[in-house]
């Protein structure tokens, strides 16, 4: 299937260029990015030493692009502020897997974690037939929660209560000029704009359940403080999760480990879920699994029905561009493409 990548130059879209390079499914196209960037060839751009056939492409604009979208299916990592009209553009004919926020919250439209949530597909006619689109558009969380959701997930089992969550990101979180050396040298900045108020409301819309049209929330309350703090890539978060029935913390650990949805389905971008590591630590587990495994460790229980734990992944990865392909790739497998 030939694709399109909108965004292409900025972190998250090479991210999604290096992930889909080899792909055996999806075959990049065209590379879009602003029109300061139109006519390079790739690996001009590019921050690592690209292949001969993607480094040759010749970047668009995406002007030109909407123009003809003669594409299967397009992946997006343009800025929300933009997103939202050109992906309601291209999906009238085409399926968008968007990294976006700009569509997130709307009543037909999955925020897709396919561990965890991979039968809000469904809601892919709900939107074709209610908007009139031959495509559609799938997004996928913000980065902290697309983390998060994961171990929340395997552990929903044992009843969900309440959650707190303070996360620690990284710096490439915020883009190429997010976040300057001088503001991050020596600090962590407690504050990155909506991400609090995006952690809760997605974490509970992706545990929800569709049922016929739309999605009912999963029930249990979630508090998030978020902080940037001075790490390259990755994103920690120090979790604080009670539930209705009580366990003991080796049950956990197992459910943990345990829990692998999608591995009977040979998706190529899959990998375990979850690996627990008893001290987590972002130099040498944030690229478990190509990036796309998560870390949960230091999990103890601290009374009754009450536990805590740390877990990290890769922003970029598992909470951006892989996400995002993992997406396409259960969208295929289930017919949709």
């Amino acid at each position: 299937m030939e694709v399109a990548i909108l965004g292409a130059t900025g972190l998250v879209g090479q991210t999604f260029v290096k992930l889909l390079e080899d792909h055996p499914w999806f075959e990049i196209k065209h590379l879009i990015a602003s029109e300061k960037s139109k006519g390079k060839r790739f690996k001009e751009v590019a921050t690592w030493n690209v292949s001969d056939e993607i480094g040759e492409i010749k970047i668009e604009s995406l002007d030109d692009f909407l123009k003809s979208p003669d594409v299967d299916l397009v992946f997006s990592a343009l800025p929300s502020s933009v997103a939202k009209e050109v992906e309601e553009k291209l999906a009238k004919k085409v399926p968008i897997f968007s990294n976006a926020s700009s569509h997130r919250y709307e009543e037909d439209v999955p925020i897709l974690v396919p561990e965890v949530n991979g039968d809000h597909l469904g809601l892919i006619e709900v939107q074709r037939e209610k908007r009139n689109w031959e495509g559609f558009i799938v997004t996928n969380p913000n980065c902290s929660t697309a983390i998060l959701v994961l171990s929340l997930k395997a552990l929903e089992q044992f009843e969900i209560k309440s959650v707190n969550v303070a996360t620690m990101q990284a710096i490439s979180g915020a883009g190429f000029s997010g976040v300057s050396a001088m503001q991050i040298f020596d600090n962590i900045i407690p504050y990155i704009e909506k991400e609090e108020w995006k952690i809760e409301n997605e974490s509970r819309k992706i545990l929800g359940k569709l049922e016929g049209n739309k999605i009912i929330p999963a029930n249990f309350e979630i508090t998030a403080l978020t902080t940037r703090v001075p790490v390259l890539h990755g994103h920690t978060e120090s979790v604080f999760i009670e539930f209705e029935e009580d366990a003991e913390a080796e049950e956990l650990k197992e459910t943990l480990e345990k829990f692998n949805p999608l591995e009977k389905l040979n998706l190529p971008t899959a990998e375990r879920p979850i690996a627990y590591k008893e001290i987590p630590q972002l130099r040498f587990h944030r690229d478990l699994g190509i990036g796309m495994t998560v870390v949960v460790g230091r999990l103890e229980k601290v009374k009754a029905k009450k536990f805590k734990y740390i877990t990290l992944g890769h922003n970029l990865v598992r909470g951006a561009a892989g996400g995002s392909i993992l997406n396409a790739e259960l969208a295929y497998k289930r017919g949709f493409l």
